[in-house]
C-alpha cells in the first residue's frame, strides 16, 4: 500500500500558468518550460509528457517523476436521433460524470458537470437523487472539454451538467481562468455560461472573478413554492440572489438570464408570468423556458405547449426576451443525472 501510495503521480492538465511554474521550479526546469508545457496542454492537445518536445530528453524524464498529463477518455457514449452526444466520464474512485454534446446548424454546444452528485436536493433533478459525493477539480472539467472528440467543433461550453458549479467555486473559476486565458484555451468569456440555483458566497466571488455569462435556475418567482421545488432556497432566498445581480454592473457585453423550466399546473399560470416581470424589473437578462421531461420517482408533469406560449407571450410582450428552449437527446435521456446514476447502481450491484 506504501509503494502504491509513492506511485501517485500528480496531474498536470488542469494547472494555471502559476502552478506551472511551480512545477517547473520544483522540477529543476528553466522558468519558461511553464508556458511551453501549457501551450502543449492546452492548445496541442498533447496527452503525454514524451509529446512535450521542446523540453529536453532530461527534462521530460525529470517531469515524469512525479506528474503524468492526466487526461481520460470517455468509457460509454450515447447517440440521440437528433444528434445530441450524452458522453460518461470516469472521475475519481468509483464516481462518474456526464457530459452532453449538443450540435446546432451555426453552434455546438458542450453541457459540462461541476461535481459527483449535488447537494441541492432540487424535486426536478435527478442529479440531486445521488446526494453529493465529490467535487471535481479544474483537470477533472476540463478533461470533459479536452477530450470531447468533437472538441474542435465546439462553439460554446456551458456548466449546466451534474452539481452547482458555484458550491464548487474554487474549482470552477480555476478551470474559467484556462478557458479564457491567453495561455490556456483563449476563449471568449461570452462563449461560456455557468448556471447556478444562486449560491450566494460563490455567486459574489463568481460575479467579481470572472466575466463569463451567468444563468440562474429561477422555476418560480414565489419564494413558498420554490422553496417547494428547490430546497436550498431556504438558505440562499431568491430575494437575495436578485438584490445580488442588481448590484452589479454586468454591462452589455455579459449576459445573464433565468432559467424556468415549465411545470403543469404548479408554475405555469399568467399570474407567475407577471411576477417573474415584476421580480426581474430593472435587470437587463432574458428567459430561457424549459419543457419538463418526467424522471423516475417524481410526481411532476410538464406543462402543455399552449399554456408555455401563453406564458411566453406574456414576458415578451413585457419586454424581457423570453426563449422557448428546444428538448434534445430525449431518446437518450439526456438530462443531467440519468446515465451517471444507472453506472452507479450498475457498479454498486456488482459489488
Amino acid at each position: 500500500m506504501h509503494n502504491l501510495f509513492l506511485m501517485q503521480k500528480d496531474y498536470l492538465f488542469g494547472k494555471t500558468l502559476e502552478e506551472l511554474k511551480k512545477v517547473a521550479e520544483e522540477t529543476g526546469l528553466p522558468g519558461f518550460s511553464a508556458k511551453q508545457m501549457a501551450e502543449w496542454l492546452y492548445k496541442k492537445g498533447v496527452d503525454s509528457i514524451d509529446g512535450m518536445t521542446n523540453l529536453s530528453l532530461v527534462n521530460r524524464e525529470k517531469l515524469k517523476e512525479k506528474y503524468e498529463v492526466g487526461r481520460k477518455q470517455f468509457i460509454n457514449v450515447q447517440e440521440s436521433v437528433d444528434g445530441t452526444k450524452k458522453y460518461l466520464f470516469p472521475v475519481g474512485k468509483g464516481h462518474f460524470i456526464e457530459s452532453a454534446y449538443i450540435p446546432e446548424k451555426y453552434r455546438a454546444t458542450l453541457c459540462i458537470s461541476s461535481q459527483v452528485g449535488c447537494k441541492m436536493g432540487c424535486l426536478f433533478c435527478m442529479t440531486g437523487k445521488q446526494g453529493f459525493q465529490t467535487q471535481l477539480n479544474a483537470n477533472e472539467i476540463l478533461n470533459q472539454i479536452q477530450s470531447l472528440p468533437e472538441f474542435d467543433k465546439l462553439t460554446n461550453v456551458v456548466y449546466m451538467g451534474m452539481g452547482e458549479p458555484l458550491d464548487n467555486i474554487h474549482n470552477v473559476l480555476k478551470s474559467l481562468e484556462i478557458l479564457t486565458s491567453d495561455y490556456g484555451y483563449a476563449w471568449s468569456p461570452k462563449r461560456i455560461t455557468v448556471s447556478s440555483i444562486g449560491v450566494l458566497t460563490g455567486l459574489k466571488e463568481y460575479i467579481n472573478k470572472s466575466k463569463c455569462n451567468l444563468a440562474i435556475s429561477l422555476h418560480s418567482p414565489f419564494e413558498r413554492e420554490r422553496l417547494m421545488l428547490m430546497p436550498a432556497q431556504k438558505t440562499q432566498p431568491l430575494r437575495s440572489v436578485l438584490d445580488q445581480i442588481r448590484s452589479f454592473d454586468f454591462g452589455l457585453q455579459r449576459r445573464v438570464s433565468f432559467e424556468y423550466i415549465m411545470f403543469k399546473g404548479i408554475n405555469d399560470t399568467p399570474e407567475h408570468a407577471e411576477e417573474v416581470f415584476r421580480i426581474l424589473k430593472g435587470i437587463y437578462c432574458r428567459i430561457n423556458l424549459i419543457c419538463f421531461h418526467p424522471i423516475p420517482d417524481v410526481d411532476l408533469e410538464g406543462s402543455d405547449s399552449n399554456t408555455i406560449k401563453i406564458f411566453q407571450d406574456i414576458l415578451n410582450r413585457r419586454g424581457i426576451i423570453t426563449t422557448l428552449r428546444v428538448s434534445r437527446g430525449l431518446d437518450i435521456l439526456a438530462a443531467c443525472g440519468m446515465l451517471s446514476t444507472k453506472e452507479l447502481l450498475k457498479n454498486k450491484q456488482v459489488d
